[in-house]
Formats: C-alpha cells, sequence, structure tokens
C-alpha cells in the first residue's frame, strides 16, 4: 500500500493575474475578478498554488502585482513580455512547463483588450476543457473537479469537469481578503524569460477613448442563498406596461422603440 501522503497528492493550482485600473482613478491596481480568482483557489483544500502573470515591468505594474503578494504568498511568476506582445504562446508555453491541474484566471480584463477571450484561446492551444463564470469549487476527486457556475437571477449550476481545466471567476464569487503591506513587499517576483510573438492584430487596430456604453437592462447576480430569493421573488419594477393586441407591425415597433427609450437603452 501506498502511503497516505502519496494518496492524496497536492493540488497543482495556477492562478493568471493582470493588472487592474481603478475606475475612479485610473490607477494600476490588482484586478477584481483575478483577485477573486487568488480567493477562490486559497479556499480549495491542499492545494499548492502560483501565481502568474505576463506582460512587462515598470513601476504601477510591480505596485498592482504586489497586491496579489499581499494575499499570503512569497513568490510571483512574472514571464516577461513587451506590450506589443501576444501572451497566448508565451503562458502556454509557461504551462506546459509547470502543468498545473488547475488554472484560474478573471472573466476579462481592466484594461487593454479586456475581451474575454484569453482563457478560451489558452484552452484551445492546450487542448483543455474552460468553464466560464464560476462562483466555487465545491471539491476536486480523483482527477476531477466539481464546479458551481454562476448564472443570472442568482441561479447556479453544478457541475463536473475533468482536470486539467481552466475555469474563469464570476463576480459572484467570493469577495478578496485585503492585501497586507508587509507580505507585499517582502514577496518575490520571479522574472522568467519567453519567446516573445508580437500581436500582429493589434497592430492593425485604431485605438480611441471610449464613449458611454448604453444603458443595459439589469441582470441580478447574488452570491448568497438569501439574496437569490429576494432576486426570484422580486416584482418587476414599475407598472407601466401595456399589453398590444391587433396592432399593426409600426404600432408595435412604434411601442418597443419607446420602451428602449424610457429603460435608456437607446438616446
Amino acid at each position: 500500500m501506498q502511503p497516505e501522503a502519496h494518496a492524496k497528492a497536492a493540488l497543482e493550482v495556477a492562478v493568471l493575474v493582470s493588472i487592474g485600473r481603478h475606475p475612479l482613478t485610473g490607477r494600476a491596481r490588482r484586478a477584481d475578478q483575478d483577485a477573486r480568482g487568488v480567493e477562490l483557489a486559497m479556499s480549495l483544500d491542499k492545494a499548492r498554488i502560483t501565481l502568474m502573470h505576463a506582460g512587462a515591468l515598470d513601476d504601477d505594474s510591480e505596485s498592482a502585482l504586489r497586491g496579489y503578494l499581499g494575499m499570503g504568498f512569497q513568490t510571483l511568476t512574472l514571464v516577461e513580455q513587451p506590450r506589443d506582445a501576444d501572451v497566448i504562446p508565451a503562458l502556454a508555453s509557461a504551462l506546459s512547463e509547470t502543468k498545473p491541474q488547475l488554472v484560474i484566471s478573471g472573466e476579462r480584463a481592466e484594461q487593454g483588450e479586456g475581451s474575454g477571450l484569453l482563457p478560451y484561446l489558452l484552452a484551445e492551444r492546450l487542448g483543455w476543457p474552460v468553464v466560464s463564470g464560476l462562483a466555487s469549487v465545491e471539491k476536486v476527486e480523483d482527477g476531477v473537479a466539481t464546479l458551481l457556475q454562476a448564472l443570472p437571477r442568482g441561479q447556479r449550476r453544478r457541475l463536473q469537469v475533468r482536470l486539467p481545466a481552466i475555469v474563469t471567476v464570476d463576480a459572484a464569487a467570493s469577495a478578496a481578503r485585503q492585501s497586507a503591506y508587509g507580505p507585499a513587499r517582502r514577496g518575490e517576483l520571479r522574472c522568467t524569460e519567453a519567446l516573445a510573438v508580437p500581436d500582429e492584430a493589434s497592430s492593425e487596430w485604431t485605438v480611441q477613448p471610449a464613449r458611454k456604453r448604453p444603458k443595459r437592462l439589469k441582470i441580478v447576480k447574488a452570491a448568497s442563498a438569501r439574496d437569490r430569493f429576494k432576486a426570484a421573488a422580486a416584482k418587476a419594477e414599475g407598472g407601466g406596461g401595456q399589453v398590444l393586441t391587433d396592432v399593426t407591425p409600426e404600432q408595435g415597433a412604434e411601442a418597443i422603440f419607446k420602451l428602449l427609450k424610457e429603460e435608456g437603452v437607446l438616446r
């Protein structure tokens, strides 16, 4: 018989972290969803966690990355890449070398492209499954992870996925703990080099200041059972709706247009 220590080996987890941006001041900080991903990894039993970031190192990025170290880590792996590089090959190479069983990331970055495609492109390159919108990881047993996925209106869906896999964290996941100044300053940014592949697509883009987006219809996401019950039982706001019957297409279109104007979707 094998010793129990070998029977229950540590779960190898890699958390991909990025440089966030404060919504009011615009200053660099740890990204909220990535920090939630780190918190989720810390909640796993017998997990050996590696923090990983691909990008350039400067004063702003170092300050933000040390925010993750301040959550209780001694090292963070920095895969150095120039600002105009495609980080997918570098991350795929680094993950192939470290061979984690579970990779956790936020759903999208707070600056840069912010497209949310990185986990999917990375999973495609590695040949791993990907699960989005995670609220929690319930357990990992015999190479299979049982996940709780967040759905609109506070609903949850239980999924099972065979490892290795990539998961993205939803805003319904547990909030990250505060970053402690002492551990953040004492932690080490361990730099590694990787082949830099230019991002040819981004070189053809035209970047301009973003315009104010149209107002989206409200989607309720709740973290607790109490909040989910309130969201499910809540009555629709407002009482000015009307039922249209036996109207012409033009009248129906006019009514829809009026509703979208009232909701602020159209201006």
